[in-house]
C-alpha cells in the first residue's frame, strides 16, 4: 500500500485538484495580471527614456512587480515627457 492511498477519503485535495487547486489557479491568475501591467509599464517608460541597462533589467528579472514599481516611482525620471532630439534653427 502506498502512502498516498490513505488519503483516499478527500481525493483531489492533495494531488490533482479539489478546493485548494482551483484557489490557486485563481491566485495565479491575479499575480500573473498584476505582474504583466507594471513590467509593461516600466519597459514602456524605460525604453521613452532611452535606458537600455534598466530595460533589459526589467525585462530580464521578475520580482512580482516590486522592482518595476520601484523604477516607475523611484529611480525613472517623473513627469518628462518622451525623448525628443532637439533641432537646429
Amino acid at each position: 500500500m502506498h502512502y498516498w492511498e490513505n488519503f483516499s477519503y478527500a481525493p483531489g485535495l492533495f494531488f490533482g485538484g479539489g478546493l485548494l487547486a482551483g484557489l490557486g489557479g485563481v491566485l495565479f491568475a491575479i499575480v500573473l495580471i498584476w505582474s504583466i501591467v507594471w513590467k509593461g509599464l516600466a519597459l514602456w517608460r524605460a525604453a521613452r527614456e532611452g535606458s537600455k541597462p534598466w530595460f533589459v533589467a526589467l525585462l530580464v528579472i521578475n520580482t512580482l512587480g516590486i522592482l518595476e514599481i520601484l523604477y516607475l516611482y523611484v529611480f525613472s525620471k517623473k513627469g518628462e515627457g518622451p525623448v525628443e532630439e532637439k533641432k537646429a534653427k
